[in-house]
């Protein structure tokens, strides 16, 4: 399955994230090539949140996540959002550092899958309010398939301090 396109339309929930730029512009037009793609269909898109970083000093994030309706491998949807971040100039420098965009795959269906450069659940989404609280919005009960547990429990697991719903001007 990791190689071929697939013939049904599953639900991927992915993490959207920027610190460089208008980053809710870039979310937003980010959104919006993703959904141009064929094979991909907006279900449900978050709140924006304001979040501290993780990993070297470096400004607060805009944070939200999306639901899809996909018809496409993992591993093609990991090389379309890895060409959409290009395509919005991310620059890997160092790991954590500040991006103009940020996509990630976070669930795939119920599918584990465990491969050298795509792991489904996201191994450390259970551990991320700036990942759970926006998820939390749009698929409470989503179960994530390693734990058993639904969005709405694994929230209830970590720190939201910091995370914040971003007002509109």
């Amino acid at each position: 399955m990791q190689n071929r396109a697939i013939a049904e339309v599953v639900r991927s929930a992915l993490a959207l994230g920027s610190n460089i730029g208008d980053s809710v512009a870039t979310l937003e037009a980010a959104t919006q090539a993703l959904t141009a793609i064929p094979g991909i269909e907006l279900e449900a898109k978050s709140s924006w949140y304001r979040t501290k970083a993780v990993g070297p000093p470096q400004p607060d994030y805009i944070n939200a996540c999306i639901i899809l309706q996909v018809k496409m491998s993992p591993q093609e949807l990991l090389d379309t959002l890895l060409a959409t971040e290009q395509k919005f100039g991310r620059v890997r420098r160092e790991r954590w550092g500040a991006r103009s965009l940020d996509l990630d795959i976070l669930l795939y269906d119920d599918l584990i899958l465990d491969t050298p450069n795509l792991q489904i659940p996201h191994p450390r989404m259970h551990e991320r309010a700036f990942v759970l609280v926006p998820l939390v919005e749009i698929a409470p009960d989503w179960i994530e398939p390693v734990s058993g547990l639904a969005i709405k429990q694994l929230v209830k697991k970590v720190d939201c301090s910091d995370v914040h719903l971003l007002k509109s001007s």
